[in-house]
């Protein structure tokens, strides 16, 4: 019989609110929190501004509602743990980050978050307000590529966000802001594995099983099947399979530039993401595509899940132009680049 997870925490019922309560401190004024629902806003929005909505379940932090902050995020709808925030949280968030010039919806490509996006965006279009849609499919190993619109959404969120967000900030249309951000989500793709599973803080229990010497590569966020369940190998063993994978998908070629994203799913080290890190490079160098950025950290988790993912954007100057700028949230932080 599997062993509760531990969890410091009051009531598991509540965990949601008191973590969105204590992320909105943590920020030290730069945002806050929507009255009666579980939403966070930018504490300041200038008027004229293209609004970009991010959002989904919890228990994934720091995203979304961590990725409120410069050069990225408006506001985010919050639903609980691994569930789709309800239609009116989104709804009250779009209202309260408009400011004139229309609404850019981005999350993950979930049944749940779709359902309750739209119909936010239904209601809000009954007020006269315009929302357009953007949902991150950047997940290779959830469908083959003419099925594009079937793949989930995962780490590669990060890197829409800071390109939307910095394309919200700076562009003065809802078409240009979306026209950005679809350019960058066509050049995205990503890849994760998990060696443990992450846990559901209001039951305690794990969201899947493996057994000791397994791994799933291509394993979604809440646990959903990946592509391949075998034994643990090296690290070059394992890197070397997503590689090929996400370098086939879009395809990259010789001569690219790419962003490049390692993602802690929850409980794995800096080490061994360091160590994973040092063999993407060597592949990417040897195929003759350079990285013009890289981060390496926890983004996208799933409580306390053991794995990663690797993400890849291809870029070109405007997409570099955006991704360069300075963000700063409670979750993600970045200097301008030289």
């Amino acid at each position: 019989m599997a062993k509760p997870i531990k969890k410091i925490l009051n009531d598991p019922r509540r965990a949601v609110h008191e973590m969105l309560d204590g992320l909105v401190l943590a920020s030290d004024g730069r945002t806050r929190r929507l009255p009666g629902v579980d939403a966070i806003v930018k504490a300041e929005i200038p008027e004229g501004k293209v609004a970009l909505l991010i959002g989904g379940g919890s228990g994934h932090e720091p995203l979304f509602h961590g990725f409120i902050g410069e050069n990225m995020g408006d506001g985010a709808a919050c639903g609980q743990f691994f569930a789709a925030p309800a239609p009116h949280i989104v709804y009250e968030a779009a209202k309260a980050v408009h400011r004139g010039k229309g609404v850019l919806f981005l999350y993950g490509n979930y049944a749940g978050d779709n359902m309750n996006f739209d119909i936010g965006a239904e209601m809000l279009a009954d007020e006269g307000i315009e929302v357009r849609t953007l949902r991150v499919t950047d997940d290779v190993a959830a469908a083959p590529p003419e099925r594009m619109h079937d793949r989930r959404g995962i780490a590669g969120d990060l890197l829409m966000i800071r390109v939307a967000g910095a394309a919200a900030a700076h562009l003065g249309s809802l078409d240009e802001v979306e026209r950005v951000a679809k350019k960058a989500m066509a050049g995205l793709r990503s890849m994760g594995v998990a060696v443990l599973a992450g846990s559901i803080p209001e039951t305690g229990k794990l969201t899947f099983e493996l057994a000791d010497d397994e791994i799933e590569i291509g394993m979604g966020a809440h646990g959903e099947a990946g592509i391949s369940r075998q034994k643990l190998g090296t690290a070059d063993e394992i890197t070397d399979q997503m590689m090929e994978k996400i370098l086939a998908d879009l395809p990259f070629r010789k001569g690219d530039e790419v962003a490049l994203l390692i993602n802690n799913l929850g409980a794995t080290t800096m080490m061994e993401m360091l160590v994973v890190n040092r063999r993407i490079r060597q592949i990417l160098a040897d195929r003759g595509i350079t990285v013009h950025r890289s981060d390496v950290g926890t983004w996208v988790t799933s409580q306390e899940m053991a794995g990663l993912s690797i993400s890849l954007m291809r870029l070109d100057a405007e997409l570099k132009h955006y991704l360069d700028m300075p963000s700063r949230s409670v979750g993600y932080s970045s200097l301008e680049a030289k």
